[in-house]
């Protein structure tokens, strides 16, 4: 049975086992989404948008579907992935299932954070507001997941609420045997005036192949603060296509910032929205890749409305032979008057078999703008590596200082001093120094 034969059994499986448990405007989403996905198959490089990218060596893999989870992990096995001494939600899945147990939940008439299956019982009218109304399903991979997830994070916030303490998602993969797809979905509501924060990673805990094709959907009302933290730090036998959809209000501002240091295959699908006015956007990025892993960024910013702004800043730090992709577009459209839009990719190549394939773009139909975009690729500085050997800095700890202080900035942005530190010191970890630093 091939992968799509498999897919199709998986599907029927689902539908069996939800037996008209769920609504039937998801039902039916569900149908269109998976008959346009047989329709497509998985991206191939011949697709514009997958060129630099395959996943010819992950669809062959014979995948299991089932979602088995693990009676022996313990609170003390996740907690290397945590954000930990920091009083936060924390919203645990074990291969795609949610932990109940392991998490620490809230909900009260103000907000919600909990699993995306318990938000539908509790919370249906919001989610059948927003729930597929956000992702664009004509992209295969994302048609797939509207068709097979069934579980994932739900996080609303009602109007006017500042949520006191950050969000923590993890996503835990137990499998060491068999080859595993996992479906994940998440779902972030942000009413009026309100303000939340969400830090996010997957991780499995050994070896074993896993794929995970995940799609996150963000509303952001009008005048309300938004901020996502992404951290990809996995085994080298892990594969991820993550989507990534946010909706934003006027006066409202949203950042996604994405921590990229591991993993066999990630593919970052960003896609920012604006629907009023005197919005902003920010996407800052920092990947630190070695040995053969690839990760691809692409980004897609719509400005269709006037006076909005939006800063895209990645940068890359590749070595040995791995290899970095950056596609980033911006659209201006023809009423989207006083755009302020600017776009940076900034590279860095440790060795002479690593690479970077970047094209960023600017589609420009109104005539009062400010945009600019830009790329550069390059090597360390040689003259500041002699000037700081001669004051007395190793070589290695030279290379790492530059290393930090072109990557430092894209911290700028994190307010919460616990996962500051936390970052800061898995960047100086993946850089080979211990840099005793607090801030930056």
């Amino acid at each position: 049975m091939n992968l799509q034969e498999k897919l199709s059994q998986s599907f029927k499986d689902l539908g069996s086992r939800l037996n008209g448990s769920e609504s039937k405007s998801l039902r039916e989403l569900r149908s269109r989404s998976f008959d346009y996905f047989k329709g497509q198959g998985f991206p191939t490089n011949q697709d514009e948008e997958w060129k630099y990218t395959s996943l010819n060596k992950i669809v062959k893999r014979d995948f299991d579907f089932s979602s088995q989870v693990s009676s022996e992990i313990l609170a003390e096995d996740i907690e290397p992935f945590l954000c930990e001494g920091l009083d936060s939600y924390k919203l645990i899945f074990i291969n795609g299932v949610f932990n109940k147990s392991l998490s620490i939940l809230g909900s009260n008439e103000k907000f919600f954070v909990g699993s995306l299956k318990q938000g539908m019982k509790e919370m249906p009218d919001i989610i059948n507001t927003h729930y597929g109304k956000l992702a664009d399903t004509k992209q295969s991979l994302v048609a797939l997941n509207t068709a097979m997830a069934n579980e994932g994070a739900f996080v609303y916030v009602n109007k006017g609420v500042k949520l006191d303490k950050l969000v923590q998602i993890l996503f835990v993969n137990t499998n060491h045997e068999e080859s595993r797809m996992m479906q994940t979905r998440n779902l972030f509501v942000l009413e009026d005036f309100a303000e939340v924060q969400i830090f996010e990673r997957h991780q499995a805990l050994n070896q074993g192949h896993v794929f995970s094709n995940s799609v996150t959907e963000s509303s952001v009302g009008n005048q309300a603060h938004f901020k996502h933290f992404k951290l990809q730090n996995d085994f080298d036998s892990s594969s991820m296509v993550d989507s990534t959809f946010v909706k934003q209000g006027a006066n409202s501002s949203a950042l996604v910032d994405t921590f990229a240091f591991s993993g066999e295959l990630v593919r970052n699908n960003l896609h920012f929205e604006f629907t009023g006015m005197h919005a902003e956007a920010h996407m800052d990025a920092i990947t630190l890749l070695k040995g053969k892993s690839l990760v691809d960024h692409h980004t897609f910013v719509d400005h269709a409305v006037p006076h909005c702004q939006s800063n895209q800043l990645y940068k890359g730090v590749y070595d040995e032979k791995s290899k970095g992709v950056f596609n980033g577009k911006v659209m201006v459209r023809k009423d989207a008057q006083k755009t302020n839009a600017f776009q940076q990719n900034n590279n860095l190549l440790l060795s002479d078999f690593s690479s970077i394939d970047t094209k960023p773009q600017l589609e420009i139909f109104a005539d009062d703008v400010a945009c600019s975009h830009g790329c550069t690729i390059g090597q360390l500085d040689e003259e500041a590596l002699f000037y700081m050997q001669t004051r007395g800095i190793p070589l290695k700890e030279a290379k790492a200082f530059l290393m930090f202080a072109f990557a430092g900035d894209t911290l700028k942005n994190i307010t919460i001093p616990e996962l500051k530190t936390q970052l800061i010191n898995l960047v100086a970890r993946e850089l080979k120094v211990d840099l005793e630093l607090n801030e930056v």
